[in-house]
């Protein structure tokens, strides 16, 4: 991987921030766009911008060939069986709800279990109370071990006769691990449940296989992987989502209208009511496109590479704390520095250009089982160095001399 070449091609780094060049390291939350996904955007609306599907004339053929051309990139890129078990969301937050509320709401009753972990996001788990509360269910909690990782020992335990809907990340946007995704949804199927993985942050760092993992839905994020903000994917297995009703109704979904009732289109598309999300389809399409280029197992090699080398260099410091595993981390790290508030680390790196993340990472659950109200969090992709890493270290080196 040549980086001053990649680099070259994210026109967002190569500027100054507080009279610093700029170290991007808040990738866990969005990373930066291309220039062929910027150029792909642009082309859309400057020569094929049409809605999408219904239309004959030659702008809305463009346009459709353009966004369900996405949706064939999208199920090679994940190995899905079929593009009609790709459906396109705002993002991983929608793709889950829609899973709850179109899903978990219609199968499941009162005693009835939902499994998820201590380490999810918000989003992966807000949506799991309500269906639990709409439906009687029961939400369960599958513990962490002392480092944060999840034994399979305990997944077998939480897992029952009764558990319906089982949903885990499949790395952890706080503790940076890698989740045992194959064998927690052989666990799942064997008591007869359907497992959703959160590929939120697992999509941009590593290969991922739909008929490997075997998990019943996938959900991910375009502007995690170097794709448009507003759009998202959710897999599911077609045997599934067939029998699953649509949550929002209108436009496109729709086969036939009377006045007492409706038919929905096919799947997937009985899924996306309303005039689509194009340009942002297409633009995931030529993300994927470019990550395609550099190829996968080259960025989760240098994101590996990367993260332990800060975790080496992090081990220098006195008096920082790291949140999850030493080892076997992808493209992030969590921590505390001393007893700084994580807002008052994040704000001095940013004097000097460098950009992290600092709160709860929409973890509250996990921030009370680490004993932490909030860290800092500093993630990694394709376009971040070893330098931009030694210049990190060198900052908070200096955060930790001026605050304490």
């Amino acid at each position: 991987m040549n980086h001053a070449k990649i680099r070259e091609l994210f026109p967002i780094v190569n500027q100054k921030v507080n009279n610093h060049s700029l170290v991007y390291l808040d990738n866990a939350a969005t990373t930066q766009k291309p220039r062929q996904v910027i150029q792909t955007l642009k082309r859309f609306y400057e020569w094929e911008n049409a809605n999408v599907h219904r239309g004959v004339h030659t702008l809305g053929t463009r346009a459709t060939d353009a966004y369900e051309g996405a949706r064939m990139k999208v199920a090679r890129f994940i190995n899905a069986a079929s593009e009609q078990e790709i459906i396109f969301t705002r993002g991983t937050t929608a793709a889950i709800n829609l899973v709850a509320s179109g899903y978990a709401k219609a199968i499941c009753k009162e005693g009835d279990e939902i499994v998820i972990t201590l380490m999810e996001h918000h989003s992966n788990l807000i949506p799991w109370q309500q269906a639990a509360k709409a439906t009687g269910a029961i939400l369960k909690y599958i513990p962490l071990q002392q480092d944060g990782s999840v034994s399979l020992e305990d997944v077998e335990k939480t897992i029952t006769a009764r558990t319906k809907i089982v949903s885990v990340s499949h790395i952890s946007n706080v503790l940076g691990m890698i989740n045992p995704i194959k064998q927690i949804t052989k666990i799942a199927h064997k008591h007869g449940a359907v497992i959703l993985v959160d590929g939120a942050q697992s999509a941009p760092h590593i290969k991922i296989d739909m008929q490997e993992l075997d998990c019943d839905f996938y959900a991910f994020s375009g502007h995690k992987m170097c794709g448009p903000t507003g759009i998202g994917v959710l897999y599911g297995k077609k045997k599934i989502i067939q029998q699953m009703e649509p949550v929002e109704f209108g436009g496109e979904m729709i086969e036939h209208v009377d006045l007492w009732g409706t038919t929905w289109r096919e799947v997937p598309w009985k899924f996306e009511g309303g005039t689509p999300i194009i340009a942002g389809a297409i633009g995931l399409g030529a993300a994927i496109d470019f990550l395609e280029h550099i190829g996968r197992e080259e960025i989760e090699r240098h994101d590996r590479q990367l993260t332990r080398y800060a975790m080496e260099r992090m081990a220098e410091i006195d008096d920082l704390a790291v949140y999850g595993p030493k080892n076997d981390r992808v493209g992030l790290i969590t921590f505390n520095l001393g007893n700084i508030h994580p807002h008052d680390v994040a704000t001095f790196l940013d004097s000097f250009g460098i950009a992290v993340r600092a709160g709860h990472h929409c973890c509250q659950p996990l921030m009370s089982w680490l004993g932490a109200h909030a860290t800092t969090r500093a993630s990694f992709y394709l376009y971040n160095t070893e330098d931009e890493v030694d210049k990190f270290i060198t900052v908070l080196l200096a955060a930790r001399k001026y605050f304490m």
